[in-house]
C-alpha cells in the first residue's frame, strides 16, 4: 500500500516536473521571438527615419548597429546620430593633427589651413556637444520649441565648421595628396552631422 502511495506520488511529480519544464522552455523561446522581433522592428524604423536623411545609406550603415538601443525611438535616434558624429569629429581631428606631425618639409599656408582645420574640427565636436546638451533639456510647451530650436542651431553651426574646414585650403598651395586625405575625412563627418540634423528636424 505505502510503496503503491509512494509510486502515485512520484509519478504526479513527474508530470508537474514535466509541466514546468514545458512552461519554462516555451518562455524562453517566446521572450527570445519577441526580442528578435523587436530588434527587427528597430531596424525598420532605422530604416524608414533615414531614408528621410540626406544621405540615406550612410545613414542605416551608421545608425544599424545601434539597433537594440534605439528601438522605435526618435529621440534615441537622434542621439545616436549624434554619437557617431561627435565620434568621427573627434576621429578626423585626431587624424588631420598626426598628418600635420608626421608630414615633412610642410608650407607655412599649408600648415596655417591645417592648424585652422583642426580649430574648426574641435568647434564642431564643442557645438555637437551642445546639440547633445539641448536634446536632453527638451520638455514640454514652449520651452521644449526653445530647446528644439537651439539643437537644430547647434547642428546646423557644426556642419559650417567642417564647410570652414574643407573651404580653408581653397586657394592656397597645399600638397594634393594632403588636401584629398583631410577632404575625404571632413566631408564624411559633415555627412555625418546633416544626417543626425535631418533627423532632429523631423523629431515633432
Amino acid at each position: 500500500m505505502a510503496a503503491q502511495i509512494i509510486s502515485s506520488c512520484t509519478k504526479h511529480f513527474l508530470i508537474i516536473l514535466t509541466v514546468f519544464l514545458t512552461l519554462t522552455s516555451l518562455a524562453r523561446h517566446t521572450s527570445a521571438a519577441s526580442k528578435k522581433v523587436s530588434l527587427s522592428a528597430s531596424r525598420a524604423f532605422i530604416k524608414k527615419s533615414c531614408n528621410t536623411t540626406t544621405y540615406p545609406s550612410l545613414c542605416i550603415k551608421t545608425l544599424t548597429p545601434y539597433a537594440p538601443s534605439v528601438g522605435t525611438s526618435r529621440f534615441k535616434l537622434c542621439n545616436a546620430a549624434l554619437s557617431a558624429a561627435i565620434k568621427a569629429a573627434g576621429n578626423c581631428s585626431a587624424a588631420v593633427s598626426k598628418l600635420s606631425s608626421t608630414q615633412k618639409g610642410i608650407a607655412r599656408p599649408e600648415a596655417r589651413a591645417i592648424k585652422e582645420c583642426i580649430s574648426d574640427l574641435k568647434d564642431a565636436v564643442y557645438e555637437l556637444k551642445q546639440t547633445v546638451a539641448a536634446m536632453g533639456r527638451l520638455g514640454k510647451g514652449a520651452d521644449r520649441d526653445f530647446q528644439w530650436a537651439n539643437a537644430k542651431t547647434y547642428a546646423s553651426a557644426a556642419i559650417t565648421d567642417a564647410e570652414t574646414c574643407v573651404d580653408g585650403f581653397l586657394g592656397r598651395k597645399v600638397n594634393p595628396v594632403v588636401r584629398k586625405k583631410i577632404r575625404s575625412c571632413v566631408v564624411g563627418v559633415e555627412k555625418l552631422i546633416s544626417n543626425a540634423l535631418s533627423l532632429i528636424n523631423r523629431l515633432y
